[in-house]
């Protein structure tokens, strides 16, 4: 495969492995400088795990689970290696993230000589200014997490799995690996006021589009929540809602900024805070009212007494053990003395949001409604010439030349030589800019136009050999997209149907499904194997039991989609002569497809699946074994010996449905392999995630594929005679 990396990547490769040479030439001296920095980082990881980072973590993991549920709480290891070699891990990542940028320091001559060290104009205290903001902001992101996230959240998800009858008894590595990427996530998270009012300011992404597209970013923070904490309702609010409250406070500082950068304004905080000193003063002191009348005059109790209130959620009941302690009962210092320190920090708080806001009003209105628009708007005769200059290029783009002459002469007339000046200079620096932007773009165009031409022709070579035919990748794609067509008019209903079953399934399964499956299973295995096992059923990460509904939800949602895609697609499909017949045989294969579907899960529920795990279960129990399975693992033995079973008995049924729709014996015969990749995909895509499990659901599918090719083998006479005439595209 040498051949698909082109000249040009193989190139790119030479320079940068040349530069982490020279890298390592620059820096060989401190090398030991760079080590010991990793070694502070390792080290210093390595034991602040083991002295007092593992019971932080279990306090906050404990701190708001139900007593009965916090009994039955464990963090356990599966290896004797686990701890040792998890603090090792973590440690390592924590050193090399110390030495980085030493190692970057220190090498800083030779990227230097390449051109690859930053160069920026931008005085060296704004940089530890902007530092230590995006610093604090991570730190208040991750505090978020640990004093009320990750205690709600460990306190609902252990819950809700010890009311199902699951054990919360999480392995360690897990465990960490799930609190340490929520932590990090919390953190970047936060740096969303930073990242916005940055773009904004450097007009790489205008402030207005922030402004106008603020329904796709509250959708997009649901979404990234949705990939980065546990998929049940509860946890996703209290992820989504700081987002929102922080993308409102980025706007406004986005809005600060770029309004006193456009209209090259100084924003002057002390000088506002003086021409307002009576309001603000006041906002202190209505900190210090308000704590006073708050804790004197049954605030309190009235607080507390909302607190107990119990919120019931289908099985469960849902209640804050939090309550409010009287002043000074939690620092340990007297009641005077809190109330004034918590009355200082609400005044305090009060005070800067008042400052924030007559900052905000104090700037130009005028300025404000007209460069927060359309900036080619602006009218650049009303402008000095600081605000020449301070004008975004955008303003002198429909600005020709004969017009900005004119404007020139009309600075002149009025005696005014340095904005004329300022007019011809941003004219021209436009022009230069727009010349020099228009030949880049037609450069890099032809480059990655040759570069992918290359590269897609070496790697589209070694896949195919030099030929393509009707029968290749493209052919397929043709099709494929043609049949995709004939759904888009149909996507609103067939996403629809798909999140009703979706959903639908997920909260049977969350509102108390899952504890009701589990029960009536084990009531039909013999109960002396029960009683005498002491079957536990235990969760080892702390949403695998919400993974596991969502898994399945998915899976009941796609095959409730699956008949109305057949029926859509039946058209195109038959255009294309890979089906014959009409459409209305959809509904015949449905009902055939589904009374295969749940016979099979019968009779897998009420005789194949007690009796698989029975046997399971006594077998362990004869050699005197502790039983402790893992939900995912419990639960999907389940489903492939109740569902699963129904899965099988439908693959002959749809062959032989297939066979009468007009594909062939010889075709389905022909494909296998085709088959295989698709069926382990969809292991790998709705099994738990190991390749033993992938595989234990693959071989019996095939095996499946094999009694239909047979059952078909018998009923077409080996293929001579097929149950319809062979559609075109599979003949």
């Amino acid at each position: 495969m040498s051949s698909a990396l082109d000249a040009d990547t193989r190139q790119a490769l030479g320079e940068t492995t040349a530069t982490a040479r020279a890298m390592l030439r620059a820096a060989q001296k401190d090398l030991q400088k760079v080590f010991i920095v990793f070694l502070i980082g390792f080290l210093g990881t390595f034991y602040a795990l083991r002295l007092y980072i593992w019971d932080f973590l279990r306090n906050v993991t404990e701190s708001r689970m139900r007593a009965d549920v916090g009994e039955s709480f464990e963090i356990i290891a599966q290896t004797p290696f686990d701890v040792i070699l998890l603090q090792a891990k973590i440690g390592l990542i924590i050193g090399i993230l110390f030495a980085v940028p030493a190692f970057l320091y220190f090498a800083r001559d030779a990227l230097r000589q390449r051109g690859w060290w930053l160069q920026t104009p931008v005085a060296r205290w704004k940089l530890v200014l902007i530092g230590l903001f995006a610093a604090a902001l991570f730190t208040g992101g991750a505090a978020y997490g640990y004093a009320v996230f990750f205690p709600v959240m460990f306190g609902f998800l252990a819950g809700f799995g010890f009311d199902a009858g699951l054990n919360p008894s999480y392995s360690i590595v897990l465990w960490t690996e799930f609190i340490v990427l929520l932590t990090i996530s919390f953190g970047l998270a936060a740096q969303m006021p930073l990242a916005i009012t940055g773009l904004s300011y450097a007009e790489i992404i205008p402030y207005e589009t922030f402004r106008d597209k603020w329904r796709y970013a509250v959708l997009g923070m649901f979404v990234f929540g949705a990939v980065f904490s546990p998929p049940d309702p509860f946890t996703q609010i209290m992820w989504a809602a700081p987002l929102i409250v922080l993308y409102g406070l980025s706007l406004y500082l986005a809005k600060i900024v770029v309004t006193a950068r456009r209209g090259s304004e100084q924003i002057e905080i002390r000088g506002t805070a003086s021409r307002h000193w009576n309001v603000l003063a006041g906002l202190l002191l209505g900190g210090f009212g308000f704590v006073y009348a708050f804790y004197e005059y049954g605030g309190v109790d009235a607080v507390n007494s909302l607190l107990s209130l119990q919120l019931a959620i289908g099985p469960w009941t849902i209640a804050s053990s939090y309550r409010l302690q009287p002043a000074g009962a939690a620092l340990g210092v007297t009641p005077n003395v809190a109330l004034g320190l918590y009355g200082g920090i609400l005044g305090l708080a009060l005070a800067l949001l008042g400052l924030a806001y007559f900052v905000y009003t104090e700037l130009d209105p005028d300025q404000i409604e007209s460069n927060m628009g359309d900036p080619t708007a602006i009218d650049l005769s009303a402008l000095d010439a600081e605000g020449i200059r301070a004008a975004p290029p955008e303003a002198f783009v429909d600005l020709d030349e004969d017009e900005a002459m004119a404007m020139a002469s009309q600075a002149l007339e009025a005696d005014n030589p340095e904005k004329a000046r300022a007019i011809v200079d941003r004219f021209d620096d436009t022009e230069a800019e727009r010349e020099a932007a228009e030949e880049a773009a037609q450069a890099q165009e032809g480059d990655l136009g040759d570069r992918a031409e290359r590269a897609g022709d070496s790697f589209l070579d070694e896949l195919t050999d030099g030929e393509q035919d009707t029968d290749d990748i493209g052919g397929y794609y043709t099709d494929i997209m043609f049949i995709l067509d004939s759904l888009r008019s149909r996507s609103f209903g067939l996403v629809l149907t798909f999140l009703i079953a979706m959903v639908g399934t997920f909260m049977a399964f969350y509102l108390g499904g899952l504890g009701v499956i589990r029960e009536n299973f084990l009531s039909r295995m013999p109960p002396q194997l029960v009683d005498e096992a002491s079957l536990e059923i235990i969760t080892l990460h702390p949403v695998e039991a919400v993974l596991f509904i969502v898994k399945v939800s998915v899976l009941v949602g796609v095959l409730a989609v699956l008949p109305m895609v057949g029926y859509y697609t039946w058209p195109a499909l038959k255009q294309l002569g890979a089906v014959r017949g009409n459409q209305w045989v959809v509904f015949l294969w449905t009902g055939s497809l589904s009374a295969g579907l749940f016979g099979g899960l019968a009779l897998g529920y009420f005789y194949i699946a007690p009796a698989v795990i029975s046997y399971l279960v006594a077998d362990a129990t004869a050699a005197n074994m502790l039983i402790t399975y893992r939900v995912n693992d419990f639960f999907w033995l389940i489903i492939f010996t109740t569902a699963g079973i129904g899965l099988l008995a439908d693959i002959p049924i749809l062959m032989i449905l297939l066979n009468k729709a007009g594909v062939p014996y010889g075709a389905m015969r022909g494909r296998w392999r085709e088959v295989t990749v698709a069926l382990l995909t969809v292991g790998a895509l709705f099994t738990p995630a190991d390749i033993i499990t992938m595989f234990l659901v693959t071989v019996p599918l095939m095996v499946a594929y094999g009694v239909g090719l047979a059952v078909l083998f018998v009923i077409t006479a080996g293929g001579r005679r097929d149950l319809a005439p062979p559609a075109e595209i599979v003949s």
